[in-house]
């Protein structure tokens, strides 16, 4: 626990309850030294994260009073933006999820004529921002001079790895409060304004668009639209220093006729696509209607699959009950967010997953007798590890949205 918490402490070393023995005297100098202009950013400390696909995930770490004072800019600039960012941007906004981000690309897709998706990823988003563009569009909308200054100090702060300080010239480290609303305005000015404008000006049948931070998918009725809209896109991106990632960014054909279409042509069941962790397919209901299928995207099934046996094996000697409650846990929250309409059958292949791994556990923990799976499932198992259900409801009854 101690290297957990290690790893969230930024370059000062210093802890909330350290900061907070002092907490208004601490304040008060910190307030004095952002009003004479005396406030230095530090540098963020890089840590990194597993991604799904077995990369490392750079995070930056603040430190402390940069985390405070970032807090409160976020906190002000917010109440300013949320007036401006268009109604398809639901990343890191209050009000807003990642579900109703998926709800409202399910209701787009059922809802308008979409025939083709646009399956979108921008090559290392955050690491690629251009400072220069991230100033102009922070100015061009906030007045205060000490707030972009401020801005300015935290996106040249750098950043501290293997002991040294790389100075940064362009990007803003992921971790920071801070960079998901700078993600967001650079995106609305890039992206979002730009897309809208093309989709009500060039777009000869219907388009939807749903962004959530850098991630974001559109549909269209015509082919035609979109490959101009990638093609208009490329360049667009190209001018802020910005690029989609040519192994990642598909056109794929979907939509409620798609898998006729493709039986038509002889070709096999509609492709799918990845957004928020779901992977999104062609289905149809019990009375035969179309319907978009979301199912946990199988590689972070994976991935968490292979986390829990870790931690089973670390827990190995631990009290079974205690296991059980907090396997428990780990599965209230994956339903927490995975348990959507249609998809109760990879809720029961995770639970499954998770069974079988307790099980396995148990027997290597067991040195007198081996354990029966009948005697596992009756003790722990059915005990401890919930049955899924469906906690959110369908796309449209949530949300009605014009994505």
């Amino acid at each position: 626990m101690a290297s957990i918490a290690a790893q969230r402490r930024g370059i000062d070393a210093v802890t909330w309850r350290s900061y907070g023995e002092k907490l208004e005297a601490n304040l008060q100098d910190l307030s004095e030294r952002l009003k004479r202009g005396a406030y230095r950013a530090k540098p963020v400390r890089r840590v990194y994260i597993p991604k799904a696909d077995g990369r490392q995930r750079p995070i930056g770490v603040p430190a402390l009073e940069d985390k405070i004072v970032q807090r409160a800019t976020v906190e002000v600039l917010s109440a300013v933006y949320e007036t401006d960012f268009v109604g398809f941007s639901y990343g890191f906004r209050p009000g807003r999820s990642q579900h109703h981000a998926l709800d409202a690309l399910s209701v787009g897709i059922q809802g308008k004529k979409v025939n083709w998706v646009l399956d979108a990823d921008i090559r290392g988003f955050f690491d690629a921002i251009d400072h220069g563009w991230m100033m102009r569009f922070v100015e061009h909308r906030i007045a205060d001079q000490r707030v972009h200054r401020h801005i300015k100090k935290w996106l040249n702060a750098g950043v501290l790895e293997e002991e040294e300080v790389r100075r940064a010239v362009e990007g803003t480290p992921q971790g920071g409060s801070i960079s998901p609303l700078l993600a967001n305005i650079y995106l609305h000015y890039v992206f979002d304004l730009w897309a809208q404008r093309w989709r009500n000006q060039q777009a000869r049948g219907d388009v939807i668009i749903v962004r959530y931070a850098d991630d974001f998918v559109v549909g269209f009725e015509h082919r035609s639209d979109a490959e101009q809209f990638v093609a208009a896109l490329e360049q667009r991106l190209q001018g802020f220093g910005l690029e989609l990632h040519p192994e990642k960014t598909r056109l794929i054909e979907f939509g409620r006729y798609a898998a006729e279409r493709r039986e038509g042509r002889g070709e096999g069941k509609p492709e799918t696509f990845e957004f928020l962790g779901f992977t999104h397919m062609c289905a149809k209901t019990r009375k035969g209607r179309f319907a978009v299928q979301r199912r946990i995207s199988r590689k972070r099934m994976q991935r968490k699959l292979r986390e829990l046996k870790g931690e089973l094996r670390r827990r190995l000697h631990h009290d079974p009950h205690e296991v059980g409650r907090w396997l428990s846990r780990v599965l209230q929250g994956h339903y927490q967010y995975y348990a959507v309409p249609l998809n109760y059958r990879a809720l029961a292949q995770f639970r499954e997953g998770v069974e079988w791994l307790w099980y396995r556990a148990l027997r290597r923990r067991s040195q007198k007798a081996a354990l029966s799976w009948d005697s596992v499932r009756r003790r722990y198992t059915s005990r401890y590890l919930p049955r899924p259900r469906i906690v959110h409801p369908w796309p449209n009854q949530r949300l009605r949205v014009r994505p």
